[in-house]
Order: structure tokens, then C-alpha cells, then sequence
């Protein structure tokens, strides 16, 4: 196999509680993402559509990360990268994640697999850092691997697969207005308060067991996030309003999704994730700010050949 075409969904991080730990893919929103063997060594980004990103291999987080894959390979052969970017940078339902997690994605599967799905979430956060300053992989774990993820610490790398409630639909808003993953970190405090941080540990704890046990109710009471949220809500127009009428119209939860400006909520069933996302639409309208709305179930595959 000399080529491969592949689908690299969108993901939520954070959601509420998990800062930087706790993500989610979702089913129908994404890039794709076709990569070609190629004689000349090393990687090329030959082509974008849809986006203004640039197109050099050291800048491109895609890029990057398939650059640190192949490192560790000994080749005497490239590929070639094209991408169709069809989430848009900045949207906080992780655009860069994708484009990384779709580079090591495709390139192990041209390589014959030597490493696991869950081994190449190391790689594409080399990518990510690109992108947000850091290598975090609250996007980049779910996008390679489905459903929810867990990282339990960086050292060593520690990801958990978690499936989750089989009849979740998630709901996301994305205003089109832009807020830079650095930006949007700038603003945190680099301390929390013993306070909020028991408040916060609290609220990962029960939202995890809330997936294992499939209690719809426990995710939803765990929904809250008292250490990121409180700084960067002022960033997203219209934030504090939106999410309480996702929250009055049945919505379990809602939250930023990553670092914005895009807005999630999490329902139990269709009926009620269309339900919330009607009310989200006719509240956001107000704004005179252009958006897109989304309903996803979870995705449980992460990034496929297509």
C-alpha cells in the first residue's frame, strides 16, 4: 500500500472538569486527510484546502508530528501529506488534534503498524505543541482512539479508554470568531485554591465513575468546572447565557469546549440533544455573530481509513 485516505474526527477537551486530562471524539465532524509513499525522503505537506495554514513541515502540525514518527524509523523513503481541513483553526474542537493525529494515523498504517493507536498519541502531541505552545493530548488521545479519553499523567505517557454511556449526544456551537489555544491559556492563574481544587477532584472523579456506571444524572452533576472556566467564559460573547439555556433545556451539562470559543453540551438521547441545540440556536441568534451548530453522537473509532 503506497497511499492512504483517512477521516480525522473532531474532539472535545477539558469538558468542564478535566483540564488538560479528559476529551471525547465525536462522529461527524472532520478532516480528511490523504498521504502518499513517495521516493524523496523525509515529509512534505503538498497541499491544504480550506484553510490558510502554512505549508512548511517544521510549522505544520502535521508536519511535525509525522517528522518525529518517521525519526524513529529507519526509511530511505517520504511521504506526502494532503489535507482537507474541514474544522476550522481556532474553533476549539481541535483542528490542530486532527491534522496531527491523522499524520502518524496514516503513516504507521503505510509503514505496516509498528506502533498502537495508543502509542502514537507520543507523536502527535509533538504536532500539537505546534499549534497551542505545549504538548498536551486531552484532544489528540481521542481523535487516535474514540470515545473518551483519560490521560493520567505524562511521565510516562498514561492514556485510559473509556467507552462511556452508549445514548450520549454532545451539541456544539461554534461562534466564528477565533481564540488562539495560547491566548486562551494566557489567561489562566497558575495557582488554584485547595478549595476548588477538592471542588474539581470531585467532579472528575464522578463524572469518570458516571461513564463506567452509564448514570446520566452523576455525569451531569459533574459537569462543573470552578478553575478554567471562571477566566476564560469572558473571552466567548454571550457564554454565561448560552450554557444556562443549554442547561434549562434539558442539556445535562454544558461547557467550553477546549479553549473556545466553541460551546458544548452534553444530553441523554437525539430527542433531547435536537431539543438543546434548537434552543442554543434561537438563543445565539441574538448576537448577530455568524456560528455553526453540530449534534454528534461519540464517536467510538477515532481516526479511520476511508
Amino acid at each position: 500500500m503506497n497511499q492512504i485516505k483517512i477521516f480525522c474526527p473532531a474532539t472535545i477537551a477539558n469538558l468542564n472538569c478535566g483540564f488538560d486530562v479528559l476529551g471525547l471524539c465525536l462522529e461527524n465532524i472532520g478532516d480528511e486527510m490523504t498521504v502518499t509513499k513517495v521516493p524523496q525522503k523525509g515529509i512534505k505537506i503538498t497541499k491544504i484546502i480550506g484553510a490558510d495554514l502554512p505549508l512548511e513541515t517544521n510549522k505544520n502540525v502535521a508536519g511535525v508530528a509525522a517528522q518525529a514518527l518517521i525519526d524513529t524509523q529507519e526509511i530511505d523513503f517520504g511521504f506526502e501529506i494532503e489535507i482537507t481541513k474541514k474544522i476550522k483553526a481556532g474553533s476549539g474542537i481541535g483542528s490542530s488534534s486532527a491534522s496531527a493525529a491523522g499524520a502518524v494515523y496514516a503513516i504507521n498504517e503505510l509503514l505496516g503498524k509498528p506502533f498502537s493507536k495508543k502509542e502514537l498519541v507520543y507523536f502527535a502531541m509533538k504536532g500539537e505543541a505546534v499549534a497551542s505552545g505545549s504538548e498536551h493530548a486531552d484532544n489528540v488521545a481521542p481523535c487516535l482512539l474514540g470515545g473518551f479519553t483519560l490521560i493520567r499523567g505524562y511521565n510516562p505517557l498514561d492514556v485510559i479508554s473509556i467507552e462511556g454511556p452508549q445514548n450520549l449526544f454532545a451539541v456544539v456551537l461554534h461562534p466564528q470568531i477565533e481564540v488562539k489555544t495560547s491566548d486562551a491559556r494566557a489567561v489562566l492563574s497558575p495557582t488554584v485554591s485547595l478549595k476548588d481544587a477538592i471542588t474539581q477532584w470531585g467532579n472528575l472523579g464522578g463524572f469518570i465513575a458516571g461513564l463506567y456506571t452509564q448514570d446520566y444524572a452523576l455525569i451531569g452533576r459533574s459537569l462543573h468546572d470552578v478553575i478554567v472556566e471562571p477566566y476564560r467564559k469572558k473571552l466567548i460573547p454571550g457564554f454565561e447565557e448560552l450554557k444556562s439555556v443549554a442547561i434549562e433545556s434539558g442539556a445535562l451539562g454544558a461547557g467550553i469546549s477546549g479553549a473556545g470559543p466553541s460551546i458544548f453540551a452534553l444530553c441523554e438521547g437525539l430527542d433531547k440533544a435536537n431539543q438543546v441545540a434548537e434552543s442554543m440556536k434561537n438563543n445565539y441568534q441574538k448576537n448577530n455573530i455568524p456560528f455553526d451548530l453540530h449534534i454528534s453522537k461519540i464517536n467510538p473509532n477515532g481516526v479511520v481509513t476511508i
